[in-house]
């Protein structure tokens, strides 16, 4: 037990007011909760005073026309959600800025298409776990042919993710009204069931233009499990083709971190070493930007629970581009990979 751990103990012992070390120690961990409330509180403060200033938010003008950022292998970012770009692609999603890292990771991968000129009719897309996603409607609303796919239903690995609402089995949940009509999205989307761990010999094709998935390989049940389907999907693509990946990076990189279980963190060790296998096939992954940035939201680290309402006092939206994960300070990180020519 810490040495300031026993004082306090002791005190309390001396004052009458607890009696065994388990009464102490719910009582520690009520405050706990309690100041873990009040942690969000501020940083619900800290959104809404942003949203106020016009920097994010409801009522932020959306740009119709898309703008360069030159991305490449990239860091979710506070900068990001004020910017141009992610605010262009809030329009497709139907939603405004706001600061989460899932709307990053979205306006990311759409971004990095449409800056490679692959947003375009008669371009072949092939998304992995893509669960009830908007990235199949908004890549066929720019005539874009979307193979959409998940793990089974019929698998046990699935049941998780069917319980949350985030599994998809078919392309009713993938249609999006806003974007087009039902005929214009079954003529371009279709879906079938892959698994990510074991992807199927026919999609390996080599025939697409677009591979995607979306905070998916950190649940493939280790980090090696989930770098080898990268470098097998890249199988997917013709040369030139694209592969763009989303993923959970802990931003320590001199920490221990979690690899294995349903979530694994990478770091950018695991990345580096990815880059360099990916390069003995041919391929080459973009330059990784990590850089810490120095925006108060990049200082913000949620902590559990997540989901808005599960708190003892009402529903509020603290800032979600950092959070804690298993204790490690975690977010998202896109790489992007340029298909070379294909080696076996």
């Amino acid at each position: 037990m810490p040495l300031s751990l026993f004082r306090s103990l002791a005190r309390a012992r001396r004052r009458g007011n607890l009696n065994p070390p388990a009464e102490w120690l719910r009582l520690q961990t009520r405050e706990a909760e309690m100041l873990r409330w009040s942690v969000k509180v501020l940083g619900n403060d800290l959104v809404q005073r942003h949203y106020a200033a016009g920097l994010a938010g409801p009522a932020v003008a959306l740009p119709e026309a898309p703008a360069s950022a030159g991305l490449t292998s990239r860091t979710c970012r506070q900068a990001d959600i004020e910017g141009p770009w992610v605010r262009h692609w809030c329009r497709a999603l139907g939603t405004t800025p706001f600061y989460h890292r899932k709307l990053w990771e979205d306006c990311y991968i759409l971004q990095v298409l449409w800056e490679a000129g692959l947003l375009a009719p008669g371009r072949r897309a092939i998304g992995f776990a893509v669960g009830e996603e908007p990235l199949p409607a908004i890549l066929a609303s720019h005539g874009v042919e979307v193979l959409a796919t998940d793990i089974a239903a019929e698998d046990m690995r699935a049941q998780d993710w069917i319980a949350t609402g985030q599994h998809g089995a078919g392309t009713d949940r993938l249609f999006r009204p806003h974007l087009s009509d039902r005929a214009a999205f079954d003529r371009l989307v279709s879906f079938r069931s892959a698994d990510m761990a074991e992807l199927p010999e026919a999609l390996l094709d080599g025939s697409r233009d677009i591979v995607w998935s979306a905070c998916s390989m950190e649940h493939l049940g280790s980090h090696e499990a989930g770098l080898a389907f990268v470098e097998t999907a890249m199988r997917c693509l013709r040369p030139g083709g694209v592969a763009v990946h989303t993923t959970e990076l802990n931003l320590d990189p001199e920490a221990s971190t979690p690899d294995r279980g349903s979530t694994v963190l990478f770091q950018r060790r695991h990345l580096e070493a990815l880059a360099a296998r990916l390069a003995a096939r041919g391929h080459r992954m973009l330059p990784l930007d990590d850089r810490h940035p120095i925006g108060v939201m990049d200082q913000f680290v949620d902590v559990p629970p997540f989901e808005e309402g599960r708190v003892p006092l009402g529903p509020i939206s603290p800032p979600h581009l950092r959070l804690s994960i298993a204790g490690y300070p975690a977010t998202s990180v896109g790489i992007v990979v340029v298909a070379g020519q294909r080696v076996p």
